[in-house]
C-alpha cells in the first residue's frame, strides 16, 4: 500500500507504471490505423529487460497471456493510452502554434515528446521526475543514439515536496507563458497534494499559459475492493495498480481552475475515443468499470 513518502525507481512501485504505459504505447502503435505511434517506447522496454523486453518483441506469442494483450483490460488500456497520448500531443502542437516556447512536464516518466515531436524543436522542455527515472530515460536514449529535438532540461525532484524553486534554478521563467502537462499523475498523489500542485501551477503561470490535465473519477468502493483483492485470483497486475492509487474524492480540475480565472474545457476520454472511430470493449461502457469512462482530459488556459 502507498504511504506519503514511499520510494521507488523505474522498475518498482509507481515507477514501474511508466514501463507499463510504455508497453501499452508500443502495442497500440502496432495496431491497424493507430491513433499514435511512439517508436521510442520500445527502446525503454528492451533496456528494462525481462517481461518488458518480451513485450517489445514483434512476436505476440511470446506474451500472449500478458494482461496488456487481453481482450478486455488490455484492449481498453491500450486505447486509453493511445487516446490520451494523441490528445496531449495535439495539445502541445496547439500550444506551440500559439507561440508558447516553455513546456513543463510533471512526473515525466518515460515521456519522450522532447525527442519525438517536431513541434517542440526550438522549445525549452522541463521534465520533472525522480532522478532514477530521468537517468534511465536519458541513458537509454543516448545509448540508442537518439538526441532531443527540444532544449530538454531535467529537474530531479519529488513532486510531493516543494519543486518550483528547483524548476526556476533550471531556467524556468514564470513571467513567460507556459504549457504544463499533467499526465498519469493525479491518482498517484493525495487529494491534498493535488490541490497544492494546482496552486503551484496557478502561481507560476503568466497570462496565456495553459495546462493539460488527465484526471480520473474515483472507482466505486466495491470495484476498488475487488481490484485490490484480485491477486487472490492470480491477477496481480490489477491488485498492484489498485494499491498504488489514492482512490479518494478530489477537486475537479476544470472547476478548480475556472474558479481562479482560467478558461476550462473537459473532454471525456471515452467520448474522445469514439469520436476518433475507436470502440471500447462492451465491459468498458459502464461507469462501474476501470478504464476510459472514468477518465477526463482537461485543458485550461489562463486569461
Amino acid at each position: 500500500m502507498r504511504s506519503d513518502m514511499d520510494d521507488w525507481d523505474i522498475t518498482t512501485s509507481v515507477g514501474s507504471t511508466a514501463l507499463f504505459v510504455a508497453a501499452a504505447r508500443t502495442l497500440a502503435g502496432r495496431e491497424d490505423d493507430p491513433l499514435v505511434v511512439d517508436p521510442l517506447a520500445e527502446l525503454f522496454l528492451r533496456a528494462a529487460g525481462g517481461e518488458w523486453a518480451l513485450l517489445a518483441d514483434p512476436d505476440p506469442e511470446l506474451t500472449r497471456d500478458h494482461i496488456l494483450r487481453s481482450a478486455d483490460f488490455g484492449t481498453s488500456f491500450r486505447a486509453h493510452i493511445a487516446g490520451r497520448t494523441r490528445y496531449l500531443d495535439d495539445y502541445l502542437k496547439a500550444a506551440r502554434e500559439a507561440g508558447i516556447g516553455q513546456v513543463v512536464i510533471l512526473a515525466a516518466g518515460l515521456d519522450a515528446r522532447a525527442y519525438r515531436l517536431d513541434c517542440l524543436e526550438g522549445a525549452v522542455v522541463y521534465e520533472l521526475d525522480r532522478p532514477q527515472v530521468l537517468d534511465f530515460k536519458r541513458e537509454t536514449l543516448a545509448a540508442a543514439g537518439v538526441e532531443p529535438l527540444a532544449d530538454r532540461r531535467e529537474v530531479a525532484v519529488d513532486l510531493r515536496e516543494e519543486w518550483l524553486n528547483a524548476l526556476r534554478d533550471k531556467g524556468f521563467d514564470p513571467s513567460m507563458p507556459t504549457a504544463w502537462l499533467v499526465e498519469g499523475l493525479l491518482i498517484y498523489i493525495t487529494p491534498e497534494a493535488q490541490d497544492q500542485l494546482f496552486g503551484t501551477l496557478d502561481s507560476a503561470s503568466a497570462a496565456g499559459s495553459r495546462a493539460a490535465i488527465e484526471q480520473m473519477t474515483p472507482l466505486p468502493r466495491e470495484t476498488y475492493t475487488e481490484l485490490a483483492a484480485a491477486d487472490q485470483d492470480g491477477d496481480e497486475a490489477k491488485s498492484d495498480w489498485a494499491r498504488l492509487i489514492y482512490n479518494e474524492p478530489r477537486s475537479d480540475a476544470a472547476q478548480w481552475f475556472s474558479e481562479r480565472g482560467w478558461d476550462a474545457e473537459r473532454t471525456g476520454l471515452a467520448e474522445y475515443l469514439r469520436a476518433a472511430g475507436r470502440t471500447l470493449p462492451a465491459t468498458e461502457e459502464g461507469t462501474g468499470h476501470v478504464g476510459a469512462p472514468l477518465v477526463n482530459l482537461v485543458t485550461v488556459v489562463r486569461r
